[in-house]
């Protein structure tokens, strides 16, 4: 199937929440992450989110080129036509992008998709994350209220992080205290900046003791009741059931039963991104070690060019991540939901 519209994104939103799912967001950097991605989604029979970050987007365009808006439609329009051969519906998303990055990458990709759009096109992304983890809460809203405003009027949803996310991500290392519980007050504040989706529709990134990076099971203290609370506050002010459509965080290590709380109070997207590079890299791996003599011309050998051939060891690779991108359907719910 193409990539999803703006009105297929948002009824896989609106499905995921209603049937109480969420579709992993997986990260790629490179021609075969994205087919290990689509495979894993189209064997799991499942919709979901395919991202880059700014760190892949640069690796995108070229690591002696560096530029992410170039990387990231390079992304875009590669996903656009090798997505049509496979039987699900997937989302592009720009993933954390910070304060010192928005003129590099999100507000220059917003003004491209809002150009396309005003010429009868689609947006080249459906979504795009602007990461205020870093800034005071008054002046991360007041940026999230200029990204909304043109991201709706480029048919585009908002990502927004509310709190902060421990460990390191790109570069950006957050500390592990209280702040990475988001309070209810946080998300009353949210509400009243940003709407429950009359100023434009954007997911919502609360923690509840999420960190980047690699952890044993049991090792981070998440506390998913942190979400129903943020939920209950809102409701209770406004009248809304649910209000917020949430973003799961620095999910690696996360035990099945957090998963299982945070999708049941509101989450619909959860990111994928330490346990898929692991996922491909260990076949790599595997592969070197079993063929030693064949990838290295050894002793003054020739080698095998079967076995040192890119596409030998990349179809393994591929293989990998496919596999943990369908076991992270299943834990989320997803598998055998799409549209």
């Amino acid at each position: 199937m193409p990539v999803a519209t703006p009105e297929a994104y948002a009824e896989m939103l609106d499905k995921a929440k209603r049937d109480s799912f969420a579709y992993p967001a997986i990260n790629v950097s490179s021609s075969q992450t994205l087919n290990a991605a689509l495979a894993g989604f189209a064997e799991a029979e499942s919709d979901g989110i395919i991202q880059v970050s700014t760190g892949g987007a640069d690796y995108w365009s070229g690591p002696t080129v560096k530029n992410m808006v170039s990387g990231s439609l390079g992304f875009a329009a590669f996903a656009q036509e090798v997505a049509k051969k496979y039987p699900v519906n997937v989302a592009l998303h720009t993933d954390h992008c910070p304060k010192d990055k928005l003129d590099g990458f999100v507000r220059p990709l917003l003004a491209a998709s809002l150009e396309r759009v005003e010429g009868g096109g689609l947006p080249y992304f459906q979504s795009h994350m602007w990461d205020g983890s870093a800034v005071p809460l008054e002046e991360n809203l007041q940026i999230a209220q200029e990204l909304l405003a043109q991201a709706a009027a480029a048919h585009i949803i908002l990502e927004v992080e509310i709190g902060v996310v421990g460990g390191e991500e790109d570069g950006v290392e957050a500390e592990m205290n209280d702040k990475l519980y988001t309070t209810p007050g946080d998300a009353l504040a949210t509400a009243e900046a940003l709407g429950l989706g009359e100023k434009g529709r954007y997911l919502t990134a609360l923690t509840f003791g999420n960190v980047h990076g690699v952890y044993k099971p049991g090792n981070v203290k998440l506390r998913p009741e942190v979400l129903k609370a943020a939920q209950d506050a809102v409701a209770e002010k406004y009248g809304a059931i649910a209000p917020f459509d949430f973003v799961f965080h620095g999910g690696s290590g996360s035990l099945p039963e957090e998963i299982s709380a945070a999708v049941d109070y509101g989450v619909v997207k959860m990111n994928v991104d330490t346990d898929t590079q692991y996922a491909f890299t260990r076949p790599v791996a595997g592969h070197m070690l079993a063929n030693y003599d064949g990838v290295l011309k050894v002793d003054g050998e020739v080698g095998n060019k079967k076995v040192y051939d890119p596409r030998a060891w990349g179809k393994a690779a591929e293989a990998g991540m496919a596999a943990r991108v369908v076991e992270a359907c299943q834990n989320l719910r997803s598998a055998g939901t799409r549209l």
